[in-house]
Parts: structure tokens; C-alpha cells; sequence
């Protein structure tokens, strides 16, 4: 008996191309994580499995390739939103950072001309008074000949301030002078408040511009109650230098 060996001629040529082209896009989606669980049903429903006479081959339709593809465009998508949100919340920490410097250094401005202020900041040691003997005047009142100071009008119990930023070095009895002051100015000077009936003060301690540092009395070598002032380049008599000069030199209107 003779046989007639089938010659392939029903096969569907087209079909396995074309099969085989959509394999070969889910494999190379699947590997980048396109694929997944949005797709999946879709696929699992239109996928075709077709000999091509050595390996099956999966088909899929046009509309789960469309899925793939919305797919990935939304992840590209996603990431590129990601990474503009990181960029703005970078950039707002930087905008955060650079206000927090400003708003830093504006106050350290601001403390800085607020000491310079304070330190230079200078007053009367006796409100609302007037000089009523001068530096330098002649009188045998005094043992050197001449005053090392000025006197301010003051009845006894008239309060006395300092007159800028210091530090106490001296507060007692001062022989001539009876009760005294001697206050280290910041600048390295030095003024002395002389006949107080009481001081207020005492050694070491710092000082405010107006600060009370006691009452104008009587006490000492006088002829009657007044608050006697010294402007010194040392602590010590002798080193006086004109008090007038020195209280206008810091903006004092005497």
C-alpha cells in the first residue's frame, strides 16, 4: 500500500510571525517589570498558544499590548514625578537653610550694634545738674593748688550714676575725697565720683550707663554737699585729665 506524506501546505506562515514578534515584546517587558498585575488577567485571557512546529509560542492581542505599553509609560512617568518632587523638596530645604542663616546673622547684627550701642552710650553722673566749679580752677582748697575735677551742684542724697559700661576697682573711703568711687571704664579709662554720703555699690562689679552707684553728700574735704568728678587714665590722683573734654568726647552736653 502506498502513503502520501503530508507536504505543510495548510501551516499559517503569517500567524507564527507574528506570534512570535508579540513573544518576544512580553519577554522583554516581563524582564524590566512592565508586566504586571494590571496586565496579567488581560494577558491570561487573549493568550494564544501556538505550535510553530518547535517551541509554543504565546499571542497575545493588541489590546493587552496596549496595556503593556500604558503601563510603562506610566512608571517612566511615575519615576520622572518622583524626581521633580525630590528636586522641590530639596530645593525647599535649601530656601529653609538659607533663611535660617539670614534670620541668624541678622540677629547676630543686631546683638552686635545693640553692645556697640551700650558701650558707647555715656550720661551725666548727675541728672538735670551743672558745673559749678571747674577743672583746673585755683584755690588753696586744694593740695595740689588747682582742681583735679569738676563739681557738680548737688544737695546731699541727689543720686549718682555712672556714667558709661565699667567695672568697680574702688568703693570706700578716699581720705580727702571722704566716700568714693572708681569705676574702670571699658575703654581703659577711669572716673572717680567723690564726697558721697553713701555708696551703692562695690568692688568688681559691673556697671550700666546711669547705673546708681550712690548719693552725693558731704563727706571728706568740702565746703558744702556736691558730687565731685574725675575722668583719670589710671585709678590713681594725680593721672587726671579734663573731665569736661572727656564727658563731650562721649556725647555728654555739659
Amino acid at each position: 500500500m502506498a502513503f502520501t506524506r503530508a507536504t505543510g501546505k495548510h501551516r499559517r506562515t503569517g500567524r507564527v510571525h507574528r506570534t512570535t514578534a508579540r513573544a518576544a515584546g512580553v519577554a522583554a517587558l516581563a524582564t524590566t517589570g512592565v508586566v504586571g498585575t494590571l496586565a496579567a488577567p488581560a494577558l491570561a485571557a487573549e493568550a494564544e498558544v501556538e505550535q510553530s512546529g518547535i517551541t509554543p509560542v504565546v499571542t497575545i492581542g493588541d489590546a493587552i499590548a496596549d496595556e503593556i505599553d500604558a503601563q510603562a509609560v506610566a512608571q517612566r512617568q511615575a519615576a520622572v514625578d518622583a524626581a521633580a518632587r525630590e528636586a522641590a523638596r530639596e530645593a525647599a530645604r535649601e530656601r529653609a537653610a538659607e533663611a535660617a542663616k539670614e534670620a541668624r546673622e541678622a540677629k547676630e547684627r543686631a546683638a552686635r550694634e545693640a553692645e556697640r550701642e551700650r558701650l558707647n552710650t555715656f550720661v551725666a553722673p548727675i541728672t538735670a545738674s551743672y558745673v559749678s566749679t571747674a577743672y583746673r580752677a585755683g584755690s588753696s582748697l586744694w593740695s595740689s593748688g588747682s582742681h583735679t575735677g569738676i563739681d557738680f551742684h548737688a544737695s546731699s542724697g541727689t543720686s549718682v550714676h555712672s556714667v558709661g559700661v565699667g567695672t568697680v576697682v574702688e568703693a570706700g573711703w578716699g581720705g580727702a575725697y571722704g566716700n568714693q568711687v572708681v569705676i574702670r571704664m571699658h575703654d581703659g579709662t577711669y572716673t572717680q565720683y567723690g564726697h558721697l554720703s553713701s555708696i551703692g555699690v562695690s568692688v568688681g562689679q559691673s556697671v550700666e550707663p546711669g547705673e546708681q552707684i550712690g548719693v552725693s553728700g558731704a563727706t571728706g574735704n568740702v565746703t558744702g554737699p556736691h558730687l565731685h568728678f574725675e575722668a583719670r587714665t589710671s585709678p590713681e590722683y594725680g593721672s587726671d585729665m579734663d573731665p569736661v573734654a572727656y564727658l563731650r568726647s562721649h556725647g555728654v552736653n555739659i
